[in-house]
């Protein structure tokens, strides 16, 4: 009976942090207090999961179908009492939830989804419109749907989409300073703070930056990527290999002439113990290469070969020293 009850109230939980990260007046604070919530236990995680998905389907089916699917839960009297809290738990959920979603609906109303992953995983989710979307390892985004618009906010991370066209609705994500716009496609986007890169895998997207807006945009086609480098406010179009668009999915991390400031940022989105600079001077240095996401160590014993610096341990923490340093004469 306790597992039950505590099952309910996740589920009751999970479905008023599901309106409160829709309601307009939402900050980042809103979203802050939502994830510390899902790391207290998986078992909020799954609970806030079912309510979005069983929100989506309300949201696109009509009243009777609604009906049917809200039957779903309705419990035989010959199976077992103890199915019958948690059923009618998400029930009371779908119920509220599903009021809820009509009446943003009918308000016109754009809806709001934040879906975050923790370091070192991979998430999939799949959008309100149908688009797939895998996100990395430490991503975080936010998606907006509304009369005319499909929006993402890239916040921090990587992620690979699968987009859904359709012309009525453009399907468009934010990451920092950069703007992409889909034209059909398939694409991974990859945020270091404002530093971003756009790889294609299929189709095209226009790409836009903030600063020079419409006036300096390009289209990219599978087998081009874009990088965005905020310190020249230019962006630079590089052939590519569309198979390596999104390599990560197979704990591949590919750099192309990229920062090593860069190249560390999204290292530690994969190892829970994150390398830091010691020097300012190595964070201008570029690598290219590819690092295995579950054999970094061996990656970091073989990085001095290839750029003038030393890794050390200093507190506990994985050190990147410049190996050019001279030593203080004492």
């Amino acid at each position: 009976m306790m597992a039950n009850t505590e099952k309910q109230q996740n589920l009751r939980i999970a479905a008023d942090w599901w309106m409160r990260l829709r309601d307009p007046a939402a900050t980042e604070r809103t979203t802050e207090q939502w994830l510390a919530w899902t790391d207290e236990d998986p078992a909020h995680l799954i609970a806030f999961e079912r309510v979005t998905e069983l929100a989506v389907r309300l949201q696109a089916l009509g009243e009777v179908s609604r009906e049917k699917l809200l039957a779903e839960f309705a419990v035989p009297q010959a199976q077992s009492r103890r199915w019958w809290v948690p059923a009618a738990a998400a029930a009371a959920v779908m119920l509220s939830v599903g009021g809820y979603v009509g009446w943003h609906a009918m308000a016109g109303a754009p809806t709001q989804q934040t879906y975050a992953s923790a370091i070192a995983a991979q998430r999939s989710v799949t959008l309100e419109d149908g688009t797939h979307v895998t996100l990395g390892g430490a991503t975080r985004l936010t998606a907006r749907f509304g009369h005319g618009r499909r929006e993402v906010d890239l916040v921090e991370g990587e992620a690979y989409f699968e987009v859904v066209h359709d012309s009525a609705r453009p399907f468009t994500v934010h990451a920092g300073d950069v703007t992409i716009q889909d034209i059909g496609t398939a694409f991974n986007v990859r945020r270091t703070g404002n530093y971003v890169t756009v790889a294609m895998a299929e189709g095209r997207v226009r790409v836009a930056d903030a600063a020079g807006g419409s006036h300096n945009s390009l289209e990219a086609v599978a087998g081009q990527s874009v990088t965005y480098d905020p310190a020249r406010l230019a962006m630079n179009v590089t052939a590519s290999d569309p198979a390596n668009a999104a390599a990560w999915r197979n704990a591949r991390l590919e750099f192309d002439n990229e920062p090593l400031s860069v190249v560390v940022a999204n290292i530690n989105r994969y190892r829970a113990q994150p390398l830091q600079i010691a020097d300012g001077g190595l964070s201008s240095l570029t690598f290219t290469g590819t690092v295995k996401a579950d054999a970094i160590d061996d990656w970091l014993h073989a990085l001095p070969q290839v750029l003038p610096l030393q890794v050390g341990e200093v507190n506990g923490q994985t050190v990147l020293s410049d190996a050019r340093r001279k030593p203080v004469q004492r």
